[in-house]
Formats: C-alpha cells, structure tokens, sequence
C-alpha cells in the first residue's frame, strides 16, 4: 500500500513537471517526486518486525531480523541533494523573474509560438 501511495507521489510530480511552464510549480513538482523517490526506497529497506541493526547479546543470533540501514542512508543522502537542487532552482527562478518580470517558461523565449 505505501508503495503505491509513493507511485502516485512520483506520478504526481511528473504531471507536475510536464503541465506547466512556471518555474516556481515545476520546482514543486520535483519535490513531490522527490518525496515520492524517498517513500519507496524507505519501503523497499522495511519489513514488518524488523529491529534496529545493532549487534547485541539479544540480537545476535537473529541477523535476519533487521532492518536493511542502506536505504536510510540513501534516503538522508537524497534529502541533502533534494534541498540543495531546491536551492539552486530557486535562485534560478529568482534571476529569471529579475530579468524578465515573469516565472513563465514560454514568456522568455524558452519556445517557437510558430
């Protein structure tokens, strides 16, 4: 179910990178998409009973029981570039608008109105 909620996250975010020419909704689209990415790959690394992986007295006959740590791991590491990407196409949506006065694609010559 969380894996098919993170699909519709990531489908979400394609219609919102291809409808639009606004800067600004396209930046929002990559991170709903973004968000979705990092739904699934959490998704893929749990399993329902899992522990945390830490050796312990306890745990240390049950090594199938944990939790894979990579995808957390991946998932922080996706979450650092997500903000800065972010970032960076804010700053380019900035400039565009000072230069411009406007966030739409098309305005800017980006398109042939033919």
């Amino acid at each position: 179910m969380i894996r098919l909620a993170s699909l519709l996250l990531i489908l979400i975010g394609l219609y919102g990178i291809f409808s639009s020419r606004n800067v600004i909704k396209i930046l929002i689209g990559v991170n709903v998409m973004e968000l979705g990415v990092n739904i699934f790959i959490i998704s893929v690394g749990f399993f329902k009973g899992g522990i945390a992986p830490i050796l312990t007295a306890d745990s240390f006959s049950s090594a199938m029981k944990f939790v894979d740590p990579l995808a957390q791991a991946m998932v922080l590491t996706s979450i650092v570039i997500g903000l800065g990407i972010t970032a960076l196409g804010l700053v380019f949506a900035r400039k565009i608008h000072a230069q411009y006065d406007t966030y739409d694609l098309g305005a800017i010559g980006g398109g042939k109105d033919d």
